[in-house]
């Protein structure tokens, strides 16, 4: 029986159910955790996210020594799917921030349409924090080239990208938010709040719904989260102010 696991569900007041629905696996698999066995690494990270403790902090005694110390420590969670990552760990990744958030999506309308995020994002910069926000240029030719590998044409991501803007675009008057449009191919989204990082990874001809969703911490100034970090800043220097 894995006590840790049970004291952590109790802490957060959730049920093995909900477990269960937030990580989408059967909850038969949740209670043969809670009697004792060990998840795959991704659950394991993925649980441990959802519970707000460190893996560790559940699995003492799960090492990964393939995986360099440096490297684990960066590790939060992995989500298979973008859409399997709860809906409150985006408010809450966002709402933590105390010096700076940046979005770097196409249209990233799931989080333009959910209005608690947007009023986290005025709220955050009323705070004093940094918020930057790149999104694609809807007339940018590798934008269209993206609608074309997700199945749903060039016309309707380019849609999808100014109906973003239009959502983005009241933001854009808010002290310390700054929107600016890019043309880049974008091989990941990234959304920063401070050095905490949710990458959602493109893959070929997948939606970004469908594609994985790394969880990284920064701990030091090299490492992956770090190669992110740096990719944003390269992007947001040949951006476009929004007008």
């Amino acid at each position: 029986m894995n006590l840790n696991l049970r004291q952590a569900l109790a802490a957060a007041r959730l049920h093995p159910s909900d477990v269960a629905a937030r990580l989408a696996v059967d909850p038969k698999t949740v209670d043969r955790w809670l009697a004792g066995r060990t998840p795959y690494p991704r659950h394991r990270l993925a649980l441990a996210d959802l519970l707000g403790v460190d893996e560790a902090d559940l699995w003492p005694d799960v090492t990964s020594p393939a995986v360099p110390r440096g490297t684990r420590d960066e590790f939060k969670a992995l989500y298979p799917q973008r859409w399997a990552v709860p809906q409150e760990l985006w408010r809450r990744h966002f709402r933590k921030a105390e010096h700076e958030i940046g979005i770097l999506i196409y249209s990233g309308l799931f989080l333009a349409e959910d209005t608690a995020i947007t009023h986290t994002l005025r709220q955050k910069a009323a705070q004093g924090v940094t918020v930057r926000i790149l999104l694609g240029d809807p007339d940018s030719p590798n934008l269209a080239e993206r609608g074309r590998d997700e199945g749903i044409g060039a016309d309707v991501m380019a849609a999808r990208t100014r109906n973003a803007i239009a959502l983005y675009r009241p933001l854009h008057a808010v002290e310390n938010i700054e929107i600016r449009l890019h043309r880049t191919v974008l091989y990941n989204s990234i959304y920063r709040a401070d050095d905490k990082l949710l990458i959602n990874l493109h893959t070929y001809g997948t939606p970004a719904a469908n594609s994985p969703v790394l969880h990284l911490r920064k701990t030091a100034d090299t490492g992956l989260a770090a190669i992110y970090l740096g990719s944003y800043e390269r992007i947001w220097a040949t951006a476009t102010p929004l007008t």
